[in-house]
């Protein structure tokens, strides 16, 4: 009994222990369930170290907030990192009833957080982690909104002291899925329930409702769906863009895809905007009025949405604000990482491929203007009738669309296969449809045609979307010689209407490559009439003899 008792006094002097309930200091936290009756005075003891415990909290600040009017202000959850993203999901979680206590590196970025909060917000401020987490009666949610990274580590790092098994730890940065997967098996290690979410939407999304991608621990979801369907965007049909994804770094993997299917559609974007303004000569009002009546039909996007607003902002001097700015691209990753990844998945990622290197020369401004000048400006004159190239461009961006998404979801299915998940593509879908950057009309149409055939291997297969993409068929080629012949750059739109001839055509030229790999490297190679066998030619010996590998 003495070595209890001072045990639970020892831990109640430890900094950053205090606010850990009594039974946490034995042994195992299912101790006293096996007390029996003959040592009814231990209970005393720890009676005496729990009065003890809550002395010591008070003396350090650690008990529980409260309210003006002195109620107990308990946490729902915990949140650290208020910047943008940050700030403005703490807002939304205290918009919809819950209380947050919240935690940020930077003391005078909390104050003005706390100043700009409204009175009717349950928002409590905790100087540190141990205050942070003492803000909790039942088992701490603590959602992460920082740099993706080493940050995170350290975070994770400084809070587990103040945790204990069965809390809950979210990040909701744009982490790497592999940096997800190892913090979910260290963790889950030490007891803790770790979730990696995938949160879109930018700076509007999150204070107002966001698409959340959740995945991790299955065990923490249960803990935490209720509050995260409750903050996330709601489709028309009322259902939550939040539903849960799958384990370890599945989250964070589909938020991945979703910002490559992202880059896929704003460069897909541009480069309408591009070839009607510099080759077709539109006007810049007319283009806004051109993607404002885009959006009313199969193109309705948030991201055409707001193109068509953009091009009608000008400055004091009459010009389009959107020639003032710089034309150098940024990327913070996600879009490198997910061609990163489908080169090692094994994955004709194209579309979006070519989105992210056209950024990365965009960025070379200094080297294009000298390329210009040595090599001169792409110039061309259109002659055609403008309204039957700009209903082809419709034709082609639509196409295009519906190939980066069928490349995204191609990606995430070798995925599943790669790491064990069950990921229910339909659903992703879902989850999409409103909050996010990506959400367009046709994402009800991908859950049909996931629903009607689970097992579908490319959405392009699908009868909904093969009609479509036949459909546009003669407008999409009709665009890409239209680009060509006025040297307005198009390589996501042409890299689509690639992949989509190279995908339905039943023979390509990969037999050639195939004999010059046998002829330099004898890498051998397999015959059409012979599959099941493995041949080498003697190239150099007049193709004779032909060997059968062993």
């Amino acid at each position: 009994m003495r070595q209890v008792l001072d045990l639970c006094l020892s831990n109640v002097k430890s900094p950053g222990i205090v606010d850990r309930p009594v039974h946490q200091f034995l042994p195992h936290q299912n101790y006293l369930c096996h007390i029996g009756a003959a040592s009814r005075p231990i209970w005393r003891i720890i009676t005496l170290a729990a009065r003890v415990n809550r002395c010591a909290r008070k003396l350090q600040g650690s008990e529980v907030s409260r309210n003006g009017q002195g109620e107990r202000m308990p946490a729902d959850i915990g949140l650290v990192g208020l910047g943008v993203m940050g700030s403005n999901i703490a807002w939304n979680i205290a918009d919809h009833g819950y209380t947050v206590a919240v935690h940020n590196h930077a003391p005078e970025k909390q104050k003005r957080f706390l100043e700009h909060s409204s009175p009717k917000q349950k928002v409590v401020g905790c100087e540190d982690y141990a205050a942070l987490c003492a803000q909790f009666e039942g088992p701490r949610i603590i959602l992460m909104m920082v740099t993706a990274g080493e940050v995170v580590d350290l975070v994770i790092e400084g809070l587990l002291p103040h945790l204990r098994p069965g809390d809950v730890l979210i990040d909701g940065g744009n982490s790497f899925y592999l940096d997800t997967e190892r913090r979910y098996a260290d963790l889950r290690e030490q007891g803790i329930r770790f979730l990696g979410l995938g949160v879109s939407g930018g700076e509007e999304g999150a204070r107002y409702g966001p698409s959340l991608m959740p995945g991790g621990d299955p065990e923490a979801w249960p803990l935490v769906r209720e509050l995260l369907q409750a903050i996330a965007a709601k489709a028309d049909d009322g259902e939550p863009c939040c539903r849960w994804v799958g384990e370890g770094g599945a989250g964070h993997y589909v938020k991945m895809i979703h910002n490559g299917i992202e880059y896929g559609d704003m460069q897909l974007i541009a480069e309408a905007w591009d070839l009607m303004f510099r080759g077709l000569d539109i006007p810049m009002a007319d283009l806004a009025g051109i993607f404002a009546e885009w959006n009313q039909g199969v193109l309705s996007s948030y991201l055409v949405e707001i193109t068509a607003q953009i091009l009608r902002i000008q400055d004091p001097d009459g010009e389009a604000r959107v020639l003032r700015i710089l034309d150098s691209a940024g990327q913070k990753g996600t879009g490198r990482w997910t061609a990163i990844d489908a080169l090692q998945l094994g994955v004709p990622l194209t579309l979006i491929g070519e989105a992210v290197f056209a950024r990365m020369l965009s960025a070379r401004k200094q080297e294009r203007q000298q390329a210009a000048a040595v090599l001169g400006e792409p110039s061309g004159h259109f002659a055609g009738e403008r309204g039957q190239a700009v209903e082809a461009l419709r034709e082609a961006l639509y196409a295009a669309k519906i190939v980066s998404y069928a490349q995204g979801f191609m990606q995430m299915r070798e995925a599943a296969k790669e790491n064990g998940w069950n990921l229910a593509f339909g659903d992703i879908a879902m989850l999409w449809r409103a909050g996010c950057i990506i959400r367009s009309r046709f994402l009800s149409d991908i859950k049909t045609a996931f629903d009607k055939a689970p097992g579908l291997e490319n959405l392009l297969l699908d009868e909904f979307f093969a009609n479509a993409l036949m459909q546009a068929d003669a407008g999409w080629r009709e665009t890409i010689k239209l680009g060509v012949g006025l040297q307005v750059p198009l390589p996501a739109l042409g890299a689509a209407l690639a992949f989509y001839d190279g995908y339905r055509s039943a023979t390509v030229p990969a037999n050639l490559l195939q004999a010059q790999r046998d002829y330099f490297g004898a890498h051998t190679y397999r015959r059409v009439d012979r599959p099941e066998q493995v041949f080498h030619t003697r190239w150099t010996e007049n193709g004779a003899p032909e060997e059968i590998q062993s």
